[in-house]
């Protein structure tokens, strides 16, 4: 779709580029990462600009604070990865056996297809949910009631538990 006219574009950049710069540096607590996603932000907005231009700072706020918790949650989780990859290390330092490996991978593959049995409501919001998103933006990427994600998490994750033990396997 594209933005409508570039002098516009130019005149929405410059006037608020310096308020969402400063935003996410807060945020972030990082000034290239802040400044990554104030140039993301920016191209976004020129990419898919929204339907009423008249005020973008609204729109500006709520894409760059998506950004940068998308990003937190990224860092956090590959964080908590190479944690927990450092603690699954034996103490000979040594990497995975390639059985190790290929189980592993076996089950990743069999969750795989477990999710796939799943409608697609349920298996968009088990990803979005293990993903670390919150139910707030699980509810609002599925166009529902954020009352009821509880409910239809703990629905689609017994769901999921029933396409494992059909396969013979228990998830806990």
């Amino acid at each position: 779709m594209g933005f409508p006219e570039s002098s516009l574009f130019k005149q929405i950049f410059y006037e608020y580029y310096p308020g969402v710069l400063r935003k996410l540096a807060a945020l972030l607590r990082d000034e290239a990462v802040a400044e990554d996603l104030a140039q993301e932000t920016f191209l976004r907005l020129y990419r898919q600009p929204p339907d009423n231009l008249e005020a973008p700072g609204a729109w500006l706020h709520r894409v760059s604070t998506r950004l940068a918790y998308d990003y937190m949650g990224r860092a956090a989780r590959e964080r908590e990865l190479a944690e927990q990859s450092e603690r699954e290390q034996p103490a000979g330092g040594s990497s995975p056996s390639g059985e190790e490996e290929w189980m592993r991978q076996l089950d990743q593959e069999e969750v795989r297809h477990w999710l796939d049995g799943l409608d697609e409501r349920d298996r968009k919001a088990l990803l979005l949910r293990y993903s670390g998103y919150s139910y707030a933006e699980i509810a609002e990427e599925l166009s529902v009631r954020p009352q009821i994600m509880g409910t239809l998490l703990s629905r689609a994750t017994e769901r999921l538990r029933r396409q494992a033990a059909d396969a013979g396997v228990e998830l806990h």
